[in-house]
């Protein structure tokens, strides 16, 4: 296997081609990459962003260059020494009339060859949740029509532009006369003959017969733990991999499938064993990929949450969170918030995943004779589910893994004063499989589908709306943090680089990705907040007085409410560009284009006075108005106070941007470079994560000079210096891979005055040595001038090399940091 010394993402669409991404190869290589790492490339739905959403797993799409273009860009990668990883989605495609498998299904129900592909419901009629109404009331509003299909001529039922196939079974013979209905009363007889049924978007989320991915219902379920399907879907993508076109593979949305592993261990039979595998995977904290996977390891958002434990103050956490509660004038009780955000997920946006669970347990129930009522198994149910502390056990159809009967364990001490214990008793039993012999093929169901449901539900509750409701400090609402306030230590930190080493050494080390809450340079500026937060508050506190007469008073009460106002001005602190001036007109309307975007969609995720699916058009007005006036050329008193009160920060920040990059450079994993965040990336959520970058000026800068220059202001300002340091260190991956794949992990602490300005460790193997000491906490501090690093034995009285200044250095038993910028790194590299 060929482990990738560093990736770099690019996001395909949107402009983005296999012949303009031929084009960046020479950058890449100049930048140090080893392998370009490509969101998904198959073909999608028309006009799809992303990509996820494919209509055919065995075409490369025609709008990226199809084929031909792929065969181009592999073929320049290949001259350039480059690999290619490919993002392979295998939970789910697109419930589309795009896609030919899922089109066939609609027409032909249960009969279709492609029937048993998707993960639906048969007991029933397919629901197809994309009506603007209830199906009476379109059909009233002459929304609904029998016609030909434009291209086939076949009979379709059309609702605008999208239309339904008929099933031959209702039209054939009668052509002719199925075209002439017009009347309501035929067309809703007609309707009734399909092997499907048109129902409105809003009630998919009680009444939709397949398994959806999150609330989407545009994308379904595919069954790929059939292996007829695994080999219809994955065909073309072994065939790159044989080929030797693919070395890597991403797979998304693993927690998804309903057997991971079995999956896992079908796709490295069939890609061989010298495929480079990662999955996306949210670890909790504690928690580890399951050893049986044969994966290199994950696409890294734990090591996000690593890097939160070095660079957040945890001696004034507690202060900014006491700050936030006296801004908002509410008890900010997490635990509480967490609970309320999964109960919701429950009883609301997953009630019909709950109610399917639920009536397997109930039937279950029946024939294993147990004499309780759907009401105690209900209750049961629901606060096992709202109990659920990671994303999901990995029990197969045999039973569940023991890890799997531990988090089970737990889970039932935690609710066992909140439900029956008959109840939870029996629904432990059906997860274990410790039932009879009978009731086996429902309970093996019930246990895929439960473990199916779990993920989504922690996504939707912490990520997707508890991180949208708690404003206390933004950075560390990221995807895979933890959600209930804990300590941040920079012996954590150390100790979770060694587990790494241990447990996931190939895993991808990532800071900035499609679907990350914030770029990575916005979250190292916010990082700096913990260091102020009474700084913060009073900044906060006289920008409120400033717009007092923005606010809106609602029915439903002020808008924004106070808890908001932080979230906007802890957001814009953390977008701001680094060389925005309050005077740029046009730099404001491009930040208030991004901006406004982002807070729409932040009050609808909280879904607390709006939501998406029932919008608060009153609300969400006079929030956005509030937005927009904050960053009205005409606000000049407040952009002025802003911007000069932003600066600290701004500084700070930039240093910690170094530093998380040099840690990702250097600390266990393969560093991934998402696009455009190898200069400075302040993006917000998507879609704003997604937007190109200026490629044409990321490669002027890099080509005009590599040595840093820490003392170039602009260099920071404009993203150069990042750059040029990531340059340095790739080229320096490339040049020792083994050191940085295999090297020991050896944590360093300084001492003396200041030593908690600084970050240090090794990164040692038999052939080489590299010392690296990082700054941290500098918002109110000029460093770690007093500090000492003491070196132990192997690292001891040896010269280095500064790899970022040329410089070299003999070290005895020490490492005084006195004589050394304390806003620069140091990565020693032994001679």
């Amino acid at each position: 296997m060929t482990v990738p010394s560093a990736t770099y993402r690019i996001q395909f669409r949107n402009g983005m081609t296999f012949d303009r991404a031929i084009e960046l190869i020479p950058y890449l290589q100049r930048l140090g990459i080893s392998h370009l790492y490509a969101s998904p490339i198959f073909t999608a739905t028309r006009d799809s962003t992303h990509g996820y959403d494919v209509t055919d797993a065995n075409e490369i799409d025609p709008a990226l260059g199809g084929r031909e273009g792929f065969d181009r860009l592999s073929a320049a990668l290949q001259q350039a020494h480059l690999g290619l990883i490919l993002d392979i989605v295998p939970n789910h495609m697109a419930a589309s009339l795009e896609n030919p498998w899922w089109h066939d299904v609609i027409e032909q129900g249960e009969h279709s060859r492609y029937a048993r592909y998707f993960d639906i419901d048969w007991s029933r009629r397919l629901t197809l949740p994309f009506l603007g109404d209830d199906f009476d009331r379109v059909l009233q509003n002459n929304e609904l029509s029998v016609k030909p299909h434009p291209q086939t001529g076949r009979p379709v039922m059309a609702y605008y532009d999208s239309f339904y196939p008929l099933t031959p079974t209702s039209w054939e013979n009668r052509v002719d006369e199925v075209l002439a209905i017009t009347d309501h009363e035929a067309i809703a007889e007609l309707h009734q003959q399909q092997p499907w049924q048109l129902i409105s978007w809003r009630d998919a989320r009680r009444n939709l017969s397949y398994r959806r991915f999150f609330e989407i219902t545009g994308l379904v379920g595919i069954r790929v733990e059939d292996e007829d399907v695994f080999n219809a879907s994955h065909a073309l993508i072994l065939e790159l991999v044989h080929h030797g076109a693919v070395s890597g593979l991403r797979v998304d949305h693993i927690d998804g499938l309903a057997d991971p592993q079995g999956y896992l261990q079908r796709l490295r039979k069939a890609a061989g064993p010298d495929c480079y595998i990662t999955v996306e995977k949210i670890l909790a904290e504690g928690e580890q990929i399951p050893a049986e996977w044969p994966i290199s390891g994950t696409t890294g958002y734990e090591f996000i949450a690593a890097l939160s434990h070095a660079l957040i103050d945890d001696t004034q956490i507690d202060a900014l969170h006491l700050a936030y509660e006296a801004a908002t004038e509410e008890r900010n009780n997490l635990r509480a918030g967490l609970r309320a955000a999964r109960e919701l997920m429950v009883d609301r946006n997953f009630a019909g995943e709950f109610a399917r669970l639920l009536a397997l347990a109930t039937d279950i129930a029946g024939e294993e004779q147990r004499n309780f009522g759907e009401a105690e198994l209900h209750v049961a149910l629901r606060e096992m589910l709202i109990a659920f502390p990671v994303y999901r056990t990995y029990g197969r159809h045999a039973g569940m893994t023991l890890a799997g009967e531990e988090l089970l364990q737990r889970v039932l001490e935690e609710v066992k004063f909140s439900a029956s214990p008959v109840a939870l008793s029996f629904l432990q039993a059906v997860l274990l499989g410790a039932l009879s012999e009978h009731s086996e093929q429902n309970a093996a169901e019930f246990r895929s589908r439960f473990q199916q449901l779990t993920g989504p539900l922690m996504a939707k509750s912490v990520e997707d709306t508890l991180f949208f409701r708690n404003h206390v400090l933004l950075a560390i609402n990221e995807v895979g943090a933890e959600p209930l306030p804990h300590p941040f230590s920079l012996q954590h930190f150390h100790q979770e680089m060694q587990t790494r080493l241990q447990r996931q050494p190939d895993g991808i080390s990532t800071t900035s990705t499609h679907d990350t809450k914030r770029g990575e340079d916005a979250r190292a500026r916010l990082y700096t907040l913990s260091e102020a937060p009474a700084l913060w508050a009073e900044h906060v506190t006289r920008w409120r007085d400033l717009h007092q007469l923005q606010i809106t008073p609602l029915r439903d009460g002020v808008a924004p409410e106070p808890a908001v106002e932080w979230m906007l001005y802890q957001a814009l602190a953390g977008a701001w560009p680094t060389t925005l001036q309050p005077q740029d007109a046009a730099g404001l309307a491009a930040l208030q284009e991004r901006v406004v975007p982002f807070v729409e969609k932040a009050l609808r995720e909280a879904k607390l006075r709006t939501d998406w699916a029932e919008g608060n058009e009153q609300y969400e007005k006079a929030v956005l108005d509030y937005t927009r006036h904050l960053l009205s050329p005409h606000n000049q008193a407040f952009l002025v106070d802003f911007h000069q009160a932003l600066q600290p920060f701004l500084t700070a920040g930039l240093i910690n941007s170094l530093t998380q990059t040099v840690i990702k450079l250097t600390a266990p994993g393969v560093p991934d470079i998402y696009q455009g965040s190898e200069a400075l990336d302040f993006s917000l959520v998507d879609p704003d994560n997604r937007r190109e970058p200026d490629f044409s000026t990321l490669q002027q800068q890099l080509s005009a000079t590599d040595t840093p220059n820490f003392n170039q202001q602009t260099d920071w300002l404009n993203g150069t210096l990042k750059q040029q340091v990531i340059a340095r260190m790739l080229h320096l991956r490339l040049d020792k891979p083994q050191l940085f794949r295999f090297g020991d992990y050896q944590p360093l602490y300084a001492t003396g005055e200041n030593a908690e300005h600084a970050i240090a460790y090794a990164r040692q193997d038999s052939s080489d040595t590299l010392l690296v000491v990082v700054p941290r906490l500098l918002l109110n501090s000029q460093g770690w001038a007093r500090a000492i690093i003491q070196l132990p034995e192997p690292l001891a009285h040896r010269r280095y090399r500064n790899l970022l200044s040329g410089e070299m250095l003999s070290l005895n038993e020490q490492l005084s940091l006195e004589n050394m910028p304390y806003y620069a790194p140091l990565v020693l590299i032994a001679s």
